[in-house]
């Protein structure tokens, strides 16, 4: 079995398959309003936390882009459809935090999300009594891929980084845990995993349930 003490996750495209809902939203909208790229625009935002998200979409649309009522409707839409535990869960969820639970190693989050969406999904979802500690996107003064908000979670949990392995999907979450020097393993969501992801990660595995077996070789 691997020596490690803890494992960090994301939450967007590691435990809930949100990330692609989210964008089935933007899509949507972006087809309303005659939005083009959005598709490329939503790839960069993945991981992100609200302000550099907000940020990319400027960046991307211009200063005058109307982002707050943008992504005010694209959340009423996504929460008028998965909220009350209807989000998907990624496969191998379970058996991974129950694998984990077994071994007794810590399990915490670094989720780029507001804390209130994290914990209300989580406890939806019927996974946070899995958590022995929360870092949410509002929690932190920067966002992924800086890596303040996985170091905060080891804090949290009293574990050094290099004793930690996190489960990432986006690529600014690989490189936040890299940056942070834990040991990332990426399981792509909405985008493969491309050389950078490669070099940054001690392995890209196809599923949740494909963890298990390579922390227990």
């Amino acid at each position: 079995m691997k020596k490690f003490k803890a494992v960090v996750f994301d939450m967007d495209g590691v435990i809930f398959d949100s990330e692609r809902c989210i964008m089935e939203t933007w899509i949507v909208l972006a087809e309303k309003y005659g939005i083009k790229g959005i598709e490329d625009v939503f790839l960069a935002c993945t991981g992100t936390n609200a302000a550099k998200t907000r940020q990319i979409c400027l960046d991307a649309y211009g200063e005058d882009f109307p982002y707050e009522k943008y992504e005010s409707e694209s959340m009423k839409m996504y929460h008028e459809k998965y909220d009350g535990g209807r989000l998907p869960i990624k496969p191998g969820v379970f058996e991974l935090l129950d694998y984990l639970k077994s071994i007794g190693v810590k399990i915490a989050l670094a989720s780029s999300t507001r804390r209130e969406s994290v914990i209300r999904e989580l406890t939806e979802g019927g996974v946070i009594k899995y958590f022995d500690e929360i870092v949410a996107g509002d929690m932190v003064s920067k966002s992924k891929p800086d890596p303040q908000i996985y170091l905060k979670a080891c804090e949290a949990i009293g574990v050094a980084p290099e004793d930690c392995y996190a489960i990432e999907d986006s690529y600014n979450g690989i490189r936040s845990a890299a940056a942070g020097k834990l040991r990332p393993i990426m399981i792509p969501d909405l985008r493969p995993a491309d050389d950078e992801m490669k070099m940054l990660s001690e392995a890209v595995l196809d599923t949740l349930n494909d963890v298990v077996t390579y922390l227990s070789e």
